[in-house]
């Protein structure tokens, strides 16, 4: 039975070269996907068009710079302004155009009819107390026509 006992290093030894060869093989496999990969881009995939001038390179590069830039600023958040209706025309219209809004002389102007009918509406109680009864009722009837 001992004699089929391996001892620690030996053991040790021979898991390292089972590992040497693993990696060895891993490598291997990575290279020939590369090479897989390669062949099958150029049967299958058509060559990049390369811009002819150099100017045209720096073009596209600066259109890709322009696109970094305005991913990384933030808009200000804006504040909140009070301005009278005069001053906002004026910032809109500019200084060349005097626009002067009077907006009270738009609003409606309420009468003072809404007195009379409260006068009215106390009438029509007194007219009901008055109408109350079968003697009211005929004086209502009497008075219409």
């Amino acid at each position: 039975m001992s004699d089929k006992k391996m001892s620690s290093s030996r053991r040790q030894h021979l898991k390292s070269l089972m590992l040497q060869i693993a990696q060895g093989f891993i490598e291997a496999e990575a290279i020939q996907a590369e090479e897989d990969k390669n062949s099958y881009m150029d049967e299958n995939v058509p060559s990049l068009s390369v811009p002819g001038s150099m100017q045209e390179l720096q073009i596209e590069d600066l259109k890709i710079k322009l696109q970094d830039l305005k991913g990384k600023f933030r808009k200000p958040v804006l504040k909140k302004v009070r301005m009278s209706a005069d001053a906002m025309l004026q910032a809109l219209l500019g200084s060349k155009h005097k626009v002067s809004m009077d907006l009270r002389s738009n609003l409606k102007q309420v009468k003072k009819e809404v007195k009379e009918e409260v006068k009215d509406a106390a009438d029509w109680r007194k007219n009901i107390e008055d109408k109350a009864g079968m003697d009211g009722r005929k004086k209502m009837f009497e008075s219409d026509p």
